[in-house]
């Protein structure tokens, strides 16, 4: 059963159907919020509607909650996506008339004319309000495209077949619901706990427009060690303030600034660390974002290209080390913390198929058991290649330590390779349940064939090998990202289920790429650490189905007292 849902003058509407879009009865206008509880008690059909963010919100705040649901516009931005389609609009209005050919009404756009998405661009396109029927007839012509999809190859060995893709949807769908849920519920949050970090990182809460005392004196101190006034905040003075010292950077980020031998260097990296505390989450940040004992952040699933999320204001996928202090359950419960290990890498062997790398996934921690094939025993140089294969590095220590990753794991390098050769040549890759990756634009096709010509200059010829290697960078890392992405979404997806059927008093409260907190009542911590394993090894088996090794993702669900005690 599924029931299309929107809004009315008077209340929701809702059109109940039989899972092959045929309406099982009459248009239902004007309901309430207990008519609504009881047709998801009755039925607890698949609820189709436009957009979680926007039609759940309404249904959670009359204290509904949902078993599950088909979002059109999640669905919509994949199944373009597959056909080299981004940006187009995706409302259900968008969609019926592409499916009819008729005119394809507008929807504002993030992005502005002619950019081209990355790994890291949010879609934060909206549409007008929906009919019953044409929630309706979008679902029913996106069941059609799903049932219908071509194979898509994911390097050599995966095909992606239309039981991949629903379950893509599927999940990401769920992920919607737990979007929304998070960010009603809140992740609980002490103020009196984050004033005091403040204090004692920053000094006392300064007046409006003025630096605190911290910041204010470690400025003096590097204008003391220049010998001259400078704005650290600045990066244009701040270079200019090296460079009279002898320096010639092109950026100041604090990894540079680390090799430099100037006395000025321990305070400008002091200022920076702590004026990004004070400006993403200080006092205005407090009083903004917590009330009530909760930080309530908005979510966006799928808000990037590789299928991870985003948030809109807040920050609440960048809590800093310091802040997390401030994350404590209320009385009577605790936090249940957990984290994929590595599980970009074990992405990598599950869809490579690499036998030898495989064979160390066994270990809990993959760096340090790689760190003993080639590269002495040392984590760090072996995280680093790794990195660096899944990436692109191919200068500097990352770019030494590929030869020993191609001379031991010829399989897996051979992997991101071919999709980096894909990329260079303006080809799509996918991950593995079937999210596509975008092909580049206009511009970059002019660069590239600019340089190909027989008449292209030497500095075109760079330019086009250049901009043809920086997309298949794009697309050597879109494979691991996105597909790490399907396999979060699937484990989110099962954890959910789970929670709500087993402990229903467990709130899931935050996740972000590859981590997930639950607040959980003190008695069943240890049931819900193991629901989060379970649910991994669910995961696995349900993504990486058809790959042509299992991947195998350790969780590390730890109970904690405060997020800061977690890691």
């Amino acid at each position: 059963m599924i029931a299309a849902l929107t809004t009315g003058p008077d209340g929701w509407v809702v059109q109940l159907c039989q899972d092959d879009g045929v309406p099982a009865g009459p248009v239902l206008s004007g309901l309430h919020a207990d008519q609504v509880s009881a047709l998801e008690a009755a039925d607890q059909p698949r609820w189709v509607w436009e957009s979680a963010s926007i039609s759940y919100p309404p249904l959670l705040a009359a204290g509904i909650t949902v078993e599950r649901c088909h979002d059109l516009a999640l669905t919509e931005r994949i199944l373009l996506g597959r056909a080299a389609r981004f940006g187009e609009p995706v409302s259900a209005a968008a969609i019926v008339a592409r499916a009819d050919g008729s005119a394809v009404p507008a929807a504002p756009q993030a992005a502005g004319p002619g950019a081209e998405p990355t790994l890291f661009d949010a879609d934060q396109s909206a549409a007008p309000a929906p009919t019953v029927d044409q929630l309706r007839v979008a679902y029913l012509n996106q069941r059609e495209r799903v049932s219908t999809v071509a194979a898509s190859p994911v390097g050599e060995d995966i095909d992606i077949d239309p039981g991949a893709l629903r379950l893509l949807i599927a999940a990401e769908s769920a992920s919607a619901l737990v979007a929304a849920e998070m960010g009603r519920t809140g992740i609980p949050w002490d103020a009196d706990i984050h004033r005091q970090v403040l204090a004692e990182s920053l000094g006392p809460q300064p007046r409006s427009g003025q630096p605190p005392a911290v910041l204010a004196e470690l400025a003096d101190q590097a204008q003391q060690a220049f010998g001259f006034p400078v704005n650290l905040d600045s990066t244009t003075e701040l270079r200019d303030a090296f460079r009279r010292a002898g320096f010639d950077l092109e950026t100041t980020r604090s990894w540079v600034l680390r090799d430099l031998d100037h006395p000025a260097v321990p305070a400008v990296l002091a200022y920076k660390e702590l004026s990004r505390l004070h400006t993403a989450n200080g006092w205005s940040w407090l009083a903004q974002w917590v009330r009530d004992g909760r930080f309530r952040a908005e979510y966006v699933p799928g808000g990037v290209v590789s299928g991870r999320w985003a948030t809109r204001g807040g920050g609440a996928l960048q809590i800093p080390k310091v802040v997390r202090r401030a994350v404590v359950p209320v009385p009577g419960y605790r936090l249940v913390v957990a984290d994929a290990a590595q599980l970009e890498p074990r992405v990598l062997i599950a869809l490579s198929g690499d036998p030898r790398l495989a064979e160390l996934a066994e270990a809990d921690d993959l760096y340090t058991a790689l760190a003993g094939v080639g590269f002495a025993g040392q984590r760090s140089s072996a995280k680093l290649a790794m990195l660096g294969a899944m990436y692109g590095a191919t200068s500097g220590g990352a770019g030494q330590l590929l030869a020993t990753l191609r001379m031991h794991f010829p399989v897996a390098m051979g992997f991101v390779e071919h999709a980096a050769r894909r990329g260079e040549q303006g080809k799509q890759v996918a991950s593995v349940l079937g999210r596509a990756a975008p092909r580049p634009g206009p511009d970059w096709w002019d660069t590239v064939q600019a340089g190909a010509q027989p008449e292209a200059s030497a500095a075109a010829e760079r330019r086009a090998r250049q901009t043809a290697r920086s997309w298949g960078r794009f697309t050597r890392n879109f494979v691991i990202q996105a597909s790490a992405a399907d396999w979060t979404a699937v484990w989110l997806s099962c954890v959910r289920r789970d929670l709500r059927r087993q402990v229903p008093a467990a709130e899931l409260v935050f996740f972000q790429h590859d981590e997930l907190m639950v607040h959980v009542p003190d008695a069943a911590a240890d049931q819900v650490a193991r629901l989060i394993s379970a649910a991994a090894d669910e995961a696995c088996r349900l993504v990486f189905a058809a790959a042509p090794r299992r991947c195998r993702v350790p969780v590390r669900p730890v109970i904690v007292t405060s997020y800061a005690a977690a890691k």
